[in-house]
């Protein structure tokens, strides 16, 4: 597979495997895992993927180098891919017996996430994504933390990289509070209680206890797992010292369909979990019911002067094209900052604009356009939470075989505007 910007190889993550494993011992075959020392709990790293092929590689070598002493295994849930995800999953799987490959038929994450959780073995569960990489000592201080803090999922902070001059711009905006507000796990904070976190190291005790992920959630599925955790008296722990990196989008249609099936899942937790909404999250609403109301008048006002209407409302209707140039403006006005910190240049700071105002708009449609009974139908949708999570052993026990279910043939959610966030 040939080396793609921002992506790893095939080639790479082999040779990353090939240094983790100990050499053969006389008359065993071939080379095993290296012995792992030390009394550290063993952990399960669970992975949703599909359509991943430019991805996967390096991510699974930053799970397979990590700096911990305890015994790791990883599970690959995969679902149905238009690019050779599936065949790069298998010949990942086949060069570790860490490996594991579980079937998705579905393709949506939470059942994707449900089946590698009950794919996997460990009371420590440790969620990523195809597009995020592990810092080498991620989940030595994720199993720290949750022991100093009697926490029972601890995340931290989805530091956003891009490489072309477009996923910079979609970076620096994810990393922003211009461009997703405070939330913690997007631009940092204090360590301490959370209501959701990015990814997540879960005790498996806390999510069998829930009934695992709810499948009806096609997004946002990790903070409404967190919130039924934390009625259940479970705590959610930031800490800020697990910085992961994320590799954004690479085009706007694919941006701008990220923050629109956010918005329109964000209305469904609304209105499911009462009481969990509040303003911050009504600012891209805002925006962009202001933005419409301001363009129609103006376009009546001007309509009025073409025709000769008497009176003052059409040069008052006119006047409201002054709410999008507003916004043009403020826009522009956040541009130039990013352009004094030296963290863009000029190709990614021409799609910054582009970029905030795609992640803007596009969430706050999606909120206005959602319709929660349409989009949650009720249990036949997908398997609710309350049902143990299919095919869960007992903590301990053997993991089913990958073989015996061949393979066939992915935060969190942010709210984009300066005054909105999920987490305080």
């Amino acid at each position: 597979m040939p080396n793609r910007p921002g992506g790893g190889t095939v080639n790479k993550v082999m040779s990353d495997i090939d240094n983790a494993q100990a050499p053969a011992a006389p008359g065993q075959g071939p080379g095993r895992p290296a012995a792992r020392t030390g009394t550290a709990v063993p952990v399960s790293v669970i992975m949703p993927v599909r359509d991943a092929e430019r991805h996967l590689a390096e991510s699974v070598s930053h799970v397979l180098s990590q700096k911990y002493p305890g015994e790791l295994e990883l599970v690959l849930a995969v679902g149905p891919s238009r690019d050779k995800t599936e065949e790069l999953a298998k010949r990942i799987a086949a060069a570790d017996p860490r490996i594991t490959v579980v079937i998705n038929p579905s393709g949506q994450i939470p059942s994707a996430l449900n089946a590698a959780v009950g794919a996997s073995r460990h009371d420590i569960i440790v969620r990523v994504d195809a597009r995020s990489r592990l810092p080498a000592g991620y989940i030595a201080t994720a199993v720290r933390t949750m022991a100093e803090t009697g926490a029972v999922n601890v995340g931290g902070v989805r530091a956003a990289e891009g490489v072309t001059p477009f996923e910079r711009a979609v970076a620096w905006a994810m990393t922003s509070p211009f461009g997703v507000g405070t939330s913690r796990y997007n631009t940092g904070g204090i360590a301490g209680p959370s209501d959701s976190v990015y990814l997540g190291a879960f005790r498996r005790e806390a999510i069998d206890g829930v009934g695992g992920y709810d499948e009806q959630y096609l997004r946002a599925e990790d903070w409404e797992l967190n919130h039924r955790i934390r009625r259940a008296g479970g705590l959610i722990w930031f800490q800020p010292e697990l910085r992961v990196t994320y590799r954004p989008r690479a085009k706007v249609r694919e941006l701008a369909s990220q923050y629109f099936l956010y918005g329109r899942w964000r209305r469904v937790i609304a209105q499911r979990h009462p009481g969990t909404m509040n303003l911050r999250y009504l600012t891209p609403v805002a925006v962009v019911l202001a933005l419409l109301a301001g363009t129609l008048a103006g376009i009546a006002g001007v309509i009025g002067l073409g025709i000769n209407a008497g009176g003052w409302w059409p040069f008052l209707l006119t006047a409201c094209f002054g709410i999008p140039f507003a916004y043009l403006v403020g826009v522009l006005v956040v541009v130039a900052r990013a352009g004094t910190d030296g963290r863009l240049g000029r190709p990614a700071l021409a799609w910054l604009p582009a970029v905030l105002a795609t992640m803007h708009v596009c969430w706050g449609a999606g909120f206005l356009t959602s319709s929660p009974r349409r989009l949650v139908r009720g249990e036949k949708a997908g398997r609710a939470p309350g049902s143990p999570v299919p095919g869960s052993p007992a903590p301990g026990s053997p993991a089913p075989s990958p073989s015996a279910d061949p393979v066939p043939g992915s935060p969190a959610d942010p709210v984009p505007g300066p005054a909105a966030h999920p987490q305080p």
